[in-house]
């Protein structure tokens, strides 16, 4: 979700899978005010995304160049891109083979690729490294082979100028971890345990905050 600041408030939107529709919330917080939910969102696409368990949207700004790109991985293991056209939405690449995949999150961005951190239900930690240019074609390497398998949900945010603070959600416990990540180099990817977050983690969904301006992800 992408924020911003207006004369009326903050700004907040993002897209999100409602049903098994891709919708566009956007709303202004405004101080003392009460939000009205009937507002918030928008279909953009009608498309069957119910069968969608991961869902990320990568925005890259440089200059003049720009693009978004949404991902998303489905029950099977099949990996999705969507990419932003005057259109709308266009599916241009697709990977399959994602079917131990538990939960992934976006650590890197750049005007040639997108980079997601992945736990799979063995334990394993990956690195998935994909090109912005067709066929999409992700190139995995293990970081941890192991003991990585309690979290449903990863949440990433840019820490340092190449390293990532990663937070891990367990479901089952209801309880979160928190970790420094170095700039990703496969198995020799520098890891720092920060410890269990205070709080009780029982929501339906996660998801990350960032600016509209400036949202830089450097992990890999």
């Amino acid at each position: 979700m992408f924020t911003s600041p207006t004369p009326g408030g903050v700004y907040v939107a993002g897209h999100v899978i409602i049903g098994g529709t891709l919708t566009y919330s956007g709303y202004t917080l405004v101080e003392g005010r009460e939000l009205d939910p009937d507002s918030i969102g928008r279909e953009v696409d009608p498309g069957e995304y119910s069968d969608i368990v991961a869902f990320e949207e990568s925005r890259y700004r440089e200059g003049t160049s720009a693009r978004t790109k949404l991902y998303g991985l489905n029950r099977g293991g099949v990996l999705f891109r969507w990419t932003s056209t005057s259109g709308g939405w266009s599916v241009t690449g697709t990977s399959t083979g994602f079917a131990s995949v538990k939960a992934m999150t976006l650590i890197s961005k750049t005007r040639t690729y997108d980079t997601f951190l992945a736990n799979t239900r063995g334990g394993a930690l990956y690195t998935i490294h994909i090109p912005t240019t067709s066929p999409m074609k992700p190139i995995i390497k293990p970081v941890r082979t192991r003991t990585w398998q309690g979290f449903e949900f990863l949440i990433a945010q840019k820490c340092g100028n190449q390293g990532t603070l990663l937070l891990g959600i367990d479901k089952d416990t209801q309880s979160a971890y928190l970790y420094a990540v170095g700039h990703a180099n496969g198995t020799a990817t520098v890891i720092q345990g920060l410890g269990k977050v205070p709080g009780t983690f029982n929501d339906p969904a996660y998801f990350r905050w960032a600016t509209a301006t400036n949202d830089p992800l450097a992990g890999e």
